[in-house]
């Protein structure tokens, strides 16, 4: 009797636990940032102006995702971001310095069950969920923990999240830290014919990613394209390059005049 009172004890814990870890997850979001629309995080592109979702084939069901920090183009075909932009600058990288990473991963749970990825996709597949917004970008503990949803995760190759992309993203907050003003960065998943998936609900694997920087007071604009592997960094290309190499005009109309290291 007393093991069975224990059990059903333990349940009981246990469902508690769930249900409020799922209450304080739905909490991170304020109701502009449940709407799957980017109304309300538009200052955080360049000219306030964010991508159309209808710009994105229907097939990939696309959804737009605001967190303070970051903006997420989704999609629920990939169970990936396709684009995460954020909006960089002196203020908020030394504002970021130092803040503690939380590592509480979770499921974001304005996505449709059947359109996200689940933490059990990640498990025994020897790949990492890899921040296409860095947790080192984030500039304080609530877009810390916003960080950690799986709408900004893409399953990549451990060596080259933990060294090369580490040290690309270490670059663009360099950059960032001495810029005159706003340095606006893109960043996905690129997947060439031959990605393959991982889990039960199927998450596409990159085969490439990319990240997109444009520093808005010069006009300059660049970009790495690196494959999702053990790789050596390489430099950065034009914008011309990148968007020869990806068939993404991600800055539109804006004027671009000039690459890293060249003005």
């Amino acid at each position: 009797m007393r093991l069975r009172n224990l059990a059903a004890g333990l349940t009981a814990l246990v469902l508690f636990s769930t249900g409020a870890h799922a209450r304080a997850v739905a909490d991170l979001y304020s109701k502009q940032e449940r709407q799957l629309s980017f109304d309300s995080c538009a200052e955080l592109f360049p000219s306030a102006t964010p991508i159309k979702t209808a710009t994105v084939p229907a097939s990939m069901k696309p959804l737009a995702l605001c967190s303070d920090h970051f903006a997420v183009l989704y999609s629920q075909t990939s169970k990936t971001p396709l684009v995460v932009v954020e909006r960089l600058n002196a203020a908020k990288l030394k504002d970021a310095k130092g803040e503690e990473r939380t590592n509480q991963f979770y499921a974001d749970p304005r996505i449709p069950k059947a359109g996200r990825a689940e933490l059990s996709d990640y498990r025994a597949q020897h790949m990492d969920r890899g921040h296409q917004s860095p947790a080192a970008d984030a500039p304080n503990a609530h877009a810390m923990a916003q960080s950690f949803a799986l709408s900004n995760m893409v399953p990549q190759d451990p060596t080259h999240n933990r060294k090369i992309w580490s040290k690309v993203e270490a670059d663009v907050r360099k950059f960032a830290l001495r810029a005159g003003g706003d340095v606006y960065v893109f960043t996905g998943p690129l997947f060439d014919e031959g990605y393959r998936t991982i889990g039960a609900n199927k998450v596409w694997v990159p085969t490439r990613l990319f990240k997109l920087v444009y520093d808005a007071s010069s006009g300059r604009a660049w970009a790495y394209v690196l494959p999702n592997a053990e790789t050596r960094i390489q430099k950065p290309m034009d914008y011309a390059t990148f968007v020869k190499s990806t068939g993404l005009k991600l800055l539109g109309n804006l004027p671009v005049s000039g690459s890293v290291g060249r003005g």
